[in-house]
């Protein structure tokens, strides 16, 4: 039971940050129409309305094809692709509308659902949906008209913000309208990527049937710049089908470069992918952003709190010495922050002893999400250039139960008489900590 009870809270620990930093903001979350066909629309909705209880802005953004390829099939008629569109002809145009019609009020549904023992016990999640898409027929191309297919060529962005302000859900389907009345059929992804860039979202997350980005060697790329996938997508063919690689990516990138500050691609497979990607580390599918998101720097004063987060678990567990905000104030500028997506996942400082050519490297830590990946050797790394920098010749260590990592990074142990005047003074000898060197080369 006490195990249990660590767990939850180390877990509780470990999501703060995420919370802290998604509340307040957008996110646009578009959702394959696969993923309403295989019954997992109950389970992304307690996870949309977890968000919204959290500060999260949300415009949901559902796809239809699967429904849409059941209606074709109910009246006798085959679907027709071209350059990885539908052609909507008056029959496709009147089964999207009645797919579309009936995910509507399924999803409006299941958010007004408040069964106990569930996320949405005790919730109230309004949805709002509406015209907001001005649109614009495909036309002709090579000499084949799409007919009813549009694009998008306007949202209405004042209004979906006015709604989010509210505290809505803003649902939007893959149909808009002319100003003459006449309503096309759109791709869910357009509508999403478009949405996203008129409102200027944090996220566009697609939850697809595909698990991301995966390269030559058939692994996961977790993250990727703007630069790089659209490198990729300039050796890739022209998608024909939503599993292409490139059907979903290309929407992420036209989403970032029109202000979206990151777009993901999720496998909507993976029970709880949205919770994943947004609450972890890693995350589970491919992040694309501006540029990497994840660098090593000197500490501000802004990042005081994201410190303080980040060790206290261990000065309670007495890993670290107890630091207070104000001493952490005081020596922000000895302190290197490992940042990913704005958080703050590792730090340490350096202390300087000049008259001795050497510098105490303190509070060095990784977050329990990101441990066993190098971070924490990467850190090293920079307080020894930062040391270097300063003219120092050496940087110690006291530890207490780490002792081993150390040595295998080429620290030796040595007597506590080593240290300068007056480190040695401070030297508190009820926590007995082992002392370790590093020479510089």
């Amino acid at each position: 039971m006490i195990a249990t009870q660590e767990q939850f809270v180390d877990w509780l620990r470990s999501v703060a940050p995420y919370i802290h930093a998604h509340r307040g903001k957008t996110f646009v979350v578009a959702i394959a129409g696969e993923l309403i066909a295989a019954g997992r629309l109950n389970a992304l909705v307690q996870d949309v309305a977890l968000l919204t209880a959290m500060g999260v802005r949300i415009v949901l953004v559902h796809g239809f094809r699967p429904q849409v390829e059941a209606q074709l099939r109910e009246k006798g008629v085959g679907s027709r692709y071209s350059h990885g569109m539908r052609v909507t002809d008056e029959v496709a145009l009147d089964a999207a509308q009645e797919a579309a019609g009936q995910l509507r009020f399924e999803i409006e549904a299941t958010f007004s659902q408040g069964l106990p023992n569930t996320p949405m016990a005790g919730a109230t999640v309004r949805v709002v949906s509406g015209n907001f898409i001005i649109a614009r027929p495909v036309g002709v191309i090579d000499g084949l008209d799409f007919q009813h297919t549009g694009l998008v060529r306007k949202v209405d962005a004042p209004t979906i913000s006015r709604a989010l302000e509210y505290g809505a859900v803003v649902l939007m389907s893959p149909f808009g309208y002319s100003p003459t009345g006449e309503a096309f059929n759109l791709s869910m992804e357009d509508v999403a990527s478009s949405v996203g860039a008129a409102i200027k979202a944090e996220k566009l997350v697609l939850i697809t049937e595909v698990d991301g980005v995966i390269d030559a060697e058939h692994n996961l790329v977790p993250e990727m710049t703007v630069a790089q996938a659209e490198s990729l997508l300039s050796r890739l063919p022209d998608p024909q089908q939503p599993t292409d690689t490139a059907f979903y990516l290309r929407h992420a990138v036209r989403a970032v470069r029109g202000g979206v500050t990151r777009a993901h691609i999720i496998p909507y497979a993976l029970d709880g992918s949205l919770l994943l990607e947004l609450f972890t580390h890693d995350g589970v599918g491919t992040m694309i952003a501006d540029e990497h998101l994840e660098h090593l720097r000197q500490a501000t004063a802004d990042d005081v709190g994201g410190i303080l987060q980040l060790i206290e678990p261990l000065e309670e567990q007495g890993v670290l010495v107890k630091r207070s905000r104000t001493e952490i104030e005081r020596d922000i500028a000895n302190y290197t922050v490992l940042e990913h997506d704005g958080i703050i996942f590792g730090c340490a400082a350096l202390y300087p002893y000049p008259e001795q050519k050497t510098g105490e490297m303190a509070a060095l830590t990784v977050h329990p999400s990101a441990q066993g990946q190098g971070d924490g050797e990467r850190i090293l790394k920079h307080i020894e250039q930062r040391a270097r920098a300063l003219g120092l010749q050496s940087i110690f260590v006291l530890t207490t139960r780490t002792m081993h990592w150390f040595i295998k990074r080429g620290f030796v142990l040595v007597e506590r008489e080593w240290l300068p005047p007056d480190r040695r003074l401070r030297y508190d000898d009820q926590r007995r900590s082992r002392v370790l060197v590093k020479h510089l080369s």
